[in-house]
């Protein structure tokens, strides 16, 4: 009988299955199979609504970002620009890949409307989502003026993925899938300390100090 916990080619390494008998191998890679199979059975609706409405929050903060290299000369804020899109980017990928490998529906950043298409309707039913009015603004300003406008709705932004953040946390049976855990918790995180910084950056500039 064996007594298997967690064990696979990739966290034992092929060291570990070195001298044991062929079926014994067959059967510890079948049961690691089976158990990856069985994590991905664990998502419920919950878990895929909140990755694929997160894909858009975070298209939506690109677009945002992408704004800032030609409106402002701030370089703390064109480093957090940069910062924002490298890691979104790379999020927005991770996202895709989890509803890829649990055949869900892919959607691509680069054709969802992310504000209402500019033209004056509403953005989707998420908290914190910057408004085709508001862009349109963020777009047409320029200087000091972009600057404390780009922090106030990037702040409002990412408090509104801490709350989708929360509302999966709170839904009863979601994020028991291990990714979806971790990528949640870890992006509750990071917005939250980006918050932190926003706000700190944002003040310096009301009160025309220094940022700390």
């Amino acid at each position: 009988m064996f007594v298997i916990s967690a064990c696979s080619r990739a966290t034992a390494g092929p060291a570990a299955l070195q001298g044991l008998p062929a079926d014994s191998v067959a059967q510890i890679e079948a049961l690691y199979r089976a158990r990856a199979d069985s994590a991905r059975t664990l998502h419920t609706n919950a878990d895929v609504r909140f990755m694929t409405r997160m894909i858009a929050h975070h298209a939506q903060a690109l677009e945002v970002a992408r704004l800032a290299p030609d409106r402002t000369e701030n370089s703390q804020l064109r480093t957090l620009a940069a910062r924002i899109i490298n890691a979104q980017s790379d999020e927005i990928a991770t996202m895709q890949g989890w509803l890829r490998d649990r055949g869900q529906p892919v959607p691509s950043p680069d054709t969802m409307a992310t504000h209402a298409d500019h033209g004056g309707g509403d953005p989707p039913a998420m908290p914190g989502m910057v408004t085709a009015e508001q862009m349109n603004s963020l777009e047409q300003a320029e200087g000091l003026g972009f600057d404390r406008l780009f922090l106030s709705l990037m702040i409002h932004h990412h408090s509104g993925a801490v709350e989708m953040v929360e509302e999966l946390f709170t839904t009863d049976g979601a994020a028991q899938d291990e990714e979806v855990f971790k990528f949640a918790s870890d992006a509750q995180v990071d917005q939250r300390t980006e918050i932190d910084r926003m706000e700190r950056m944002l003040e310096s500039l009301l009160i025309g100090g220094p940022a700390r």
